[in-house]
């Protein structure tokens, strides 16, 4: 499966490494959207342009691009019969991924924080683990405003669902991604601790 496994993360790497917010953003005439608020490439950074319209397409496209893979790698080794290596092929597209949105080779490594991309995986892992990361991802939106607040939970429960819902084989590649996507929120939780982190719709 050794051989299998890094074709299903190139896979996974390479969709996730394409740049959707830099892309829509450059073709809007917006300029380049590293260049403003936090320097990445994710929804988040693509609404301080002022688009919303953008903002809601990079998150949508984000998070086909955590999807598609997932669901590709599952179709591809469905076809030898053995359900191990189908899920082992679908946690290295997952994985690959978000990596590939976290740190695009196009890029130089800098990319999004995986939020968005991960949701996108959530679902194609198991639809009960994106049902529980878009409903404690838009819940704590909803409640504080705060984009990294929420994402951090969401990830966080995407991990936690999945033993809960029957899908244990998917929560090491899932508490690995947290762990990334935390790492990533590091000055987003220094913020947040000062009081300091700007929430949505509001002044920066």
């Amino acid at each position: 499966m050794g051989s299998e496994a890094f074709l299903a993360a190139l896979l996974g790497y390479l969709i996730g490494s394409i740049p959707f917010g830099l892309l829509l953003t450059k073709a809007a005439g917006l300029g380049d959207v590293r260049k403003i608020g936090s320097g990445n490439i994710g929804a988040t950074n693509v609404l301080r342009t002022g688009n919303k319209a953008l903002a809601a397409g990079t998150l949508v496209l984000d998070l086909v691009k955590g999807f598609v893979p997932v669901t590709l790698a599952a179709m591809w080794f469905a076809l030898d019969g053995s359900g191990e290596a189908r899920e082992v092929a679908m946690a290295f597209a997952a994985g690959g991924a978000v990596l590939g949105h976290c740190f695009p080779v196009w890029l130089g490594f800098k990319g999004g924080k995986g939020v968005a991309t991960n949701a996108g995986v959530s679902f194609g892992l198991g639809w009960p683990i994106g049902l529980a990361y878009a409903l404690v991802w838009l819940s704590v939106l909803a409640i504080f405003r705060i984009s990294s607040l929420a994402g951090m939970a969401a990830v966080v429960a995407a991990a936690a669902a999945a033993p809960l819902f029957g899908y244990p084989q998917f929560f090491p590649v899932l508490a690995a991604i947290a762990a990334v996507i935390i790492y990533l929120h590091r000055a987003n939780i220094g913020r947040l601790a000062r009081g300091e982190e700007p929430k949505v719709g509001g002044r920066k």
